[in-house]
């Protein structure tokens, strides 16, 4: 029997968007998007060219790393290296990326205050799936971006 060869799995590039898909979900109440629609958010990041900066799960062609990858984003702490990751944030970072961080690399795209939320929502959606429950109790101040992570080392009791 001749040695097989070895072919590309052609059924990746079908299955990679499903994949990634499972990392969706819906954020929860402190990371929502007032006004925002995820749906319509995938659009706007889709027609703005996002995806030429940007690794962004869920949309078709979005595979550059010239910024940073937007996976897992509900997961995140901080955006643009300093302020924390937050639905009001977010979208002020979207409308006008230069009046948070002047000498970033990020274009002012010109969205309107519905296309940030919007797009701000989609991207919220990402990593929410794997978000650690809120502990009982635990307080979360105004404008916090959400749970905290337990340490990775835990003290020896």
């Amino acid at each position: 029997m001749p040695p097989q060869e070895s072919r590309p799995i052609r059924a990746l590039p079908l299955l990679l968007p499903l994949l990634l898909a499972a990392c969706e979900g819906e954020p929860p109440a402190q990371l929502r998007v007032a006004g925002g629609d995820p749906a319509r958010g995938k659009q706007v990041v889709r027609d703005f060219g996002c995806g030429g900066c940007h690794v962004i799960p869920g949309v078709i062609g979005a595979v550059s790393w010239a910024g940073p990858p937007l996976t897992e984003w509900a997961r995140r702490g901080y955006l643009a290296g300093h302020l924390p990751n937050s639905p009001d944030n977010l979208v002020a970072w979207l409308r006008d990326p230069q009046a948070i961080s002047p000498e970033s690399a990020m274009p002012n795209l010109g969205l309107t205050e519905a296309q940030a939320r919007d797009a701000a929502s989609y991207l919220f959606t990402l990593g929410a799936g794997r978000l650690p429950a809120v502990p009982a109790g635990m307080q979360m101040a105004p404008g916090q971006a959400g749970p905290q992570e337990e340490p990775r080392i835990r003290p020896r009791a």
